[in-house]
């Protein structure tokens, strides 16, 4: 059914059969009827569940009960994403050492980490033995998931269990990808929720997983300077934690949107487009309880941004860190002690087993010891900078995610919310978000941007008074708080309006409500809307009167100036169009910036040489005319934009300022700005950037289109955008230079955008494009169906009223119940 393009073409209907326990699964494969031929016999049992699938396969889930919704989620998931998903719940079981050996290495995409497959089973290993999940899930609501959360997962493992079977299991999985791998089995509930929990610890625990599975003391005492550590941290760890994703979101409320009465949404987040970190955009609804659309992270049967009939929201990847670690002093000769107020405290051992593929093919058990503190588990690297356990100290992990499944009530809520301010009640009533920002705009006008979730309550003067020395270096350099674990007074404090201690409470975390715009695009709270700047909030959540990247200034300029309509781009105030081609204008704000200035800079090196940061130097060409013909933006046809690109890449990794006029907390969305011609790295970086093109066989003329693009089934398809950061491009597009051999293929940028707005009627006005498109199976005809669309600026249309989702039904599934 699956594998087959012209079988996907040709049905038009599907009845998948109702499977009786004592049915073989195998020989209950799906029948196929032309819809509107008559209703399927089945078709008025009650809990039947509709899967109605419109342009690009976008599936819209119809049910009478959460259960169904779930299962009808996990049936067409499945069919469309099936070999990524099961190759994770392998991850999460701790099974990876089982099936591919201990020495391979993946990425965890969602945020840059590279692990040993036998480093991933440890740490997975050591969740599963903890008992964590389980005690999570027998915690009552709100800290625990609500019975809906449960329902949708078990219809979820029923609907992808049902559609493994129905194609005869493995051997009969359409994507050869995965085609009769021992890996693709039925999964269960546990499989779920352990995935699910190492999407919350992407920005925690995650980051630390190699730090944790081999965290031993090493019986050394030396350490290294804290200033070393704390630069090496500065320049691998991100603020926040996660290095691997990002976004831009907008929320614009009455007061800038042209009709002056309602609110109106761009979502943009920057995610892989390989893996487990991808989008899945579907439609739930249970008729009088829920009607929701968006996507959601693989694995997920909850819509975490997208839009109900009156709200619309998205989430940006946040500045604040979840997580703090503790500095303990040991005992001395005792490396598994540590002294707390005066007082030996062991440390909490755990025997370890995971199960390891030898070089003959049998299976032989390896076994580690893994400690854990009142703090949490001991680990000796972040980032693969050591933090080493010697004779003298050790680290533990304070985890402010270790125990937060409550933000699955918080999706389920927002999933049939209806308002901005329901979405900031939702908010402060769980603090569930794990690791985002949080941009929402409603049908009556309002605009709110908030940092409500987990962050470890660390007052700037509580890191003062308990950072250790090593503490004090991070904190000063990243925001992080390193604190000292032999005294009580040095845990986390507590808020009284939090919502478990430890945390900051709603009052000490930052929000704002407007009616003319809010925005983000990864950098702190600060200028959510430069008129209303946010202070007074703790480091560990992020800056205040600090320069912003390029790309954060870009979308504040384009929003400002599509508000007050000085962009010459018509009357004052977005509309739904307006936001669609703010968020692909392509607008490179780095070259706006510099371009004039490097013009000039190129066309006065002596005899048109320009030096290099090697040492020498290579003839400019015809570098200085196409850099002066370039339109400023990152489209397809940009010619010299990829030279551009080459040379703000160099240039900014100057150890000194390559701007002539720096940044002044007073005016932060202009300044800095403009090139400082008389820096030589600014001059060896257009240098290098020409070499590079060179050595690549690039022309120096090259536009984005030329040397940017994925490959999908033999066909290229060129991706207009940018670098996003440092290049100040709003559509971030991820690529890889490699000297000598150019640029690599996409992997990741821009993902799920939505544009969503409100006129007169009572269905949402949206636009969305899933720029990888539904499937990453190569055989499914949604496999770069969106891809194609998104490299010609193109939208696909987003139905959500029933009548206008049925009109444009190209295939329907029934599960009857």
């Amino acid at each position: 059914m699956f594998g087959q393009r012209k079988g996907w073409a040709a049905v038009v209907g599907i009845v998948a059969l109702s499977l009786s326990p004592a049915v073989a699964l195998s020989s209950a494969r799906p029948s196929h009827v032309r819809l509107g031929s008559g209703a399927s016999p089945h078709a008025k049992r009650r809990g039947r569940v509709v899967i109605r699938r419109t342009e690009f396969g976008i599936p819209h889930i119809e049910s009478k009960s959460f259960e169904g919704a779930g299962e009808g989620y996990g049936y067409a998931f499945a069919q469309d994403d099936l070999c990524t998903i099961a190759n994770d719940y392998i991850t999460v079981d701790a099974e990876r050492s089982r099936f591919f050996g201990p020495s391979e290495e993946y990425e965890q995409r969602g945020n840059a980490v590279s692990v040993t497959n036998v480093n991933s089973d440890f740490f997975f290993q050591q969740i599963i033995d903890s008992g964590v999940i389980e005690k999570l899930l027998n915690t009552p609501p709100p800290l625990g998931p609500k019975p809906e959360v449960k329902e949708l997962v078990n219809g979820y493992v029923a609907g992808y269990n049902r559609y493994l079977e129905s194609v005869g299991g493995s051997a009969g999985v359409p994507d050869a990808r995965c085609r009769g791998a021992a890996w693709v089995r039925p999964i269960t509930t546990v499989d779920v929720y352990r995935r699910f929990y190492q999407l919350i610890e992407l920005a925690s625990g995650d980051v630390v997983i190699s730090g944790i599975a081999e965290a031993a003391p090493t019986g050394g005492s030396a350490t290294p300077p804290p200033e070393q550590t704390a630069h090496e941290l500065a320049e691998r760890l991100p603020q926040g934690g996660i290095g691997g994703i990002g976004s831009n979101a907008v929320a614009v409320g009455r007061a800038g949107t042209r009709d002056k009465k309602h609110g109106l949404l761009l979502g943009n987040p920057h995610f892989p487009w390989i893996g487990t970190e991808r989008f899945y955009q579907a439609q739930l609804t249970i008729p009088h309880r829920l009607s929701v659309e968006g996507a959601s992270l693989y694995g997920v049967p909850l819509v975490l941004i997208g839009h109900t009939a009156n709200l619309a929201w998205s989430h940006t990847v946040s500045t604040a860190f979840r997580f703090t670690p503790f500095q303990l002093t040991l005992v001395p000769g005792k490396p598994t002690e540590y002294l707390y107020n005066g007082t030996p405290t062991p440390m909490t051992s755990r025997q370890v087993t995971v199960q390891v593929k030898q070089s003959n093919g049998t299976l032989a058990p390896m076994t580690r010891t893994l400690y854990s503190t009142r703090f949490g588990p001991v680990f000796t690297s972040i980032e693969g900078i050591p933090l080493p356990w010697t004779n003298a100290e050790a680290f533990a992990l304070g985890d402010a995610n270790a125990d937060n499944f409550r933000v699955f009530n918080h999706f389920l809520d927002v999933d049939s919310a209806q308002s901005v301010p329901e979405v900031l009640a939702i908010l402060e009533k769980y603090q569930g978000i794990p690791w985002v920002n949080t941009i929402a705009a409603d049908k009556q006008g309002n605009a709110l941007y908030a940092d409500i979730g987990v962050v470890p309550n660390v007052s700037d003067a509580h890191a003062e008074a308990c950072d250790s020395a090593l503490g004090a270096a991070t904190f000063k350099v990243l925001g992080l708080p390193i604190l000292d674990g032999s005294r009580s007074e040095c845990n986390w404090e507590n808020d009284a309006d939090a919502v478990k201690p430890g945390l900051f409470g709603p009052g000490h975390l930052p929000h704002l409500e407007r009616e003319d715009f809010v925005t983000n695009s990864n950098d702190s709270f600060w200028l959510a809307n430069p008129h209303h700047p946010l202070e007074g909030f703790a480091r560990i959540i992020g800056t205040e009167r600090t320069a912003r990247t390029l790309r954060t200034r870009i979308g504040l300029v384009m929003a400002q100036q599509r508000v007050s309509g000085t962009d010459g781009l018509g009357p004052a105030g977005f509309t739904l169009q307006d936001m669609q081609n703010m968020v692909f204008s392509d607008r490179q704000y780095a070259g706006e910036l510099t371009r004039n200035e490097l013009v000039a800079m190129c066309r006065e090196f002596p005899g048109g040489l320009a030096p290099t940061s090697e040492g020498g130097t290579v003839p400019v060409g015809e570098a200085c005319n196409v850099l002066a013909g370039w339109d400023v933006h990152e489209n397809l046809n940009s010619k010299g934009a990829v030279l551009f690109r080459r040379f703000w890449d160099h240039a900014s990794e100057a150890k000194t300022s390559l701007w002539s006029h720096e940044f002044n907390v007073n005016e932060p969305v202009t300044t800095p700005y403009g090139l400082n011609t008389t820096n030589a790295e600014v001059k060896a970086a257009l240098g290098d950037a020409i070499s590079d093109l060179n050595g690549a066989h690039i022309p120096l003329d090259a536009a984005p289109g030329e040397v940017q693009a994925v490959t999908r089934n033999g066909q290229r398809i060129p991706i207009h955008g940018g670098a996003g950061d440092p290049n100040g491009e709003f559509n971030a597009i991820w690529t890889t230079f490699t000297k000598g051999a150019g640029f690599s293929e996409v992997v990741g940028g821009s993902s799920f955008v939505q544009a969503v707005t409100w006129g007169k009627g009572k269905c949402p006005l949206a636009a969305t494009i899933l720029t990888y498109s539904e499937s990453d199976n190569p055989e499914s005809p949604f496999y770069a169906d969106q891809t194609h669309l998104f490299s010609k600026k193109e939208w696909a249309p987003d139905h959500f009223c029933k009548a206008d989702v049925v009109a444009h039904t190209k295939s329907t599934t029934l599960l009857p119940g």
